[in-house]
């Protein structure tokens, strides 16, 4: 009986992990930080980045082009992560994890050499194909390598890691992009091929190319795990058992699983974009009507009714506004951490209801309550626990839903597949603000009952608390 297998209950979860176990924990841990950057280097930049790319008579369409940017990284996502989880499990984990770091890294470096528009949503795509593909390899690895008893805790380190992804793409909007240095540095060089006022945010995008050096250590360090080389070694003596079969996760065996999985992803990335980025605006309200009226401590009855807002300063709005930013980031690596010593105590199924559950009682208290900017900065961070932490469960759920021939396919079509159907969300946001008038927080209101929506799945969600990764498969 190997080491993930036998029965060790006794043991903490980290005891008896091996040095090559953590050397995996922080390669895969790694590549999730670079893919939330190279997704949120986009995010930082683009109001520098986009106006720069369109001509006078385009400038109208900006906010367009911004979403169909941000739109085709989801759908980039989302056939990336299906194709190269597929491709994991045919040829390996380890190719297809350097392959996927390659992708990301070598076109968010391109995109910095974007002359239109239409440049960059088409790298934006080609971005998040590596991106939604990693994401799906690191976690079936991550799985396959640790003994049961620390699959919880890990897959819990693991996805919270991505809180240093978009650390990392704060500090490069404050520090390169929109640091008034580095646009004098480049206004003084002597170049003539390119706007040298872009010159900030295209250093940006050429630091995605970083990443790469990963693939070195990837190669020297990574061994595809025993029960990949196992399943792959059964599957081509078996004909009716095929590795990366796409087929197979709407089979009757497997498809109430697929279900769960795409259904608890497309709920909580919805509710991501739809809830939980509008928690900043609260804290950016409650400073206007602070900032507004004068007096730090007075409320107002409702977020954003103050008429005297007009002569508040923006650029003190914006600092509010990234406070609150930076509360709920805080607040979201917090919970992604909990969530897998929660896992294991009370079992997936459970700990994914009561982080539902939470979060929509707190969405309603940040969203319908009149708060002091004091206030907001402990209950933004508990509001980031609960409203992304669960997501820490795809990463440890999804690869126990399905047998290793599969689990590279399934893991990344249940998450990626869930970017797609949660994709609509940016048009619908939209066209709440412009057919009924709803602010950004009335619209984090009204969408705070989607957390609701988890208990269905999770009524008829297998259990795989304890389980090893193939049985009552």
């Amino acid at each position: 009986m190997d080491d993930l297998t036998k029965d060790d209950s006794d043991l903490k979860w980290y005891q008896g992990i091996t040095r090559y176990q953590w050397v995996v924990l922080v390669i895969a841990s790694l590549g999730w930080v670079f893919d939330v950057f190279e997704g949120q280097i986009f995010v930082a930049s683009m109001n520098e980045a986009m106006p720069s790319l369109v001509s006078a008579d385009q400038a109208k369409n900006i906010p367009i082009y911004n979403n169909i940017a941000l739109g085709a990284f989801l759908l980039g996502g989302a056939v990336g992560g299906i194709f190269f989880g597929m491709l994991s499990d045919r040829i390996g984990r380890t190719k297809t994890m350097s392959i996927t770091i390659l992708f990301y890294s070598l076109f968010t470096c391109i995109s910095a050499f974007s002359q239109q528009w239409w440049h960059m949503a088409g790298f934006r795509f080609l971005v998040a194909m590596g991106v939604g593909g990693e994401w799906a390899i690191a976690s079936a690895m991550v799985n396959e390598v640790f003994p049961r008893r620390a699959r919880a805790h890990v897959g819990g380190l693991f996805h919270a890691s991505s809180v240093f992804g978009t650390y990392l793409a704060v500090l490069a909007g404050l520090f390169l992009i929109g640091n008034e240095s580095i646009q004098q540095w480049s206004e003084s060089l002597d170049v003539e091929f390119v706007d040298k006022s872009t010159i900030p945010w295209r250093l940006g995008f050429i630091l995605g190319v970083v990443p790469a050096v990963l693939i070195i250590w990837i190669r020297l360090s990574l061994k595809e795990p025993e029960q990949w080389q196992q399943a792959k070694e059964q599957a081509d003596a078996t004909p009716n058992q095929k590795m990366g079969n796409l087929g197979e996760l709407f089979s009757r065996r497997y498809i109430r699983r697929t279900f769960v999985g795409v259904t608890l992803a497309a709920i909580g990335l919805a509710t991501f974009w739809g809830v939980h980025i509008y928690g900043k605006n609260v804290m950016k309200e409650a400073a206007r009507v602070e900032l507004a009226t004068g007096a730090g401590n007075q409320q107002s009855d409702d977020h954003g009714g103050m008429e005297a807002a007009d002569v508040v300063d923006k650029n003190e709005l914006k600092f509010y506004e990234m406070i609150g930013m930076l509360c709920g980031t805080t607040g979201a690596g917090l919970g992604l951490l909990s969530f897998g010593p929660l896992c294991q105590r009370v079992g997936r199924r459970r700990a994914f209801a009561v982080y539902h559950l939470l979060a929509m009682a707190v969405s309603f208290v940040v969203f319908l309550g009149s708060f002091s900017t004091q206030a907001l900065y402990p209950l933004l961070v508990i509001f980031g626990f609960f409203t992304v932490g669960m997501h820490a469960g795809y990463a440890i759920y999804f690869p126990e839903l399905f047998p290793t021939r599969i689990r590279g396919t399934g893991t990344g079509f249940c998450f990626n597949a869930g970017r797609i159907l949660a994709a609509p969300m940016l048009i619908l946001t939209g066209w709440l603000q412009r057919e009924w008038e709803l602010t950004e927080i009335e619209i984090g209101t009204v969408l705070s009952g989607l957390f609701l929506l988890a208990l269905v799945p999770l009524s008829f969600a297998p259990e795989t608390k304890d389980a090893t990764l193939e049985e009552d498969l």
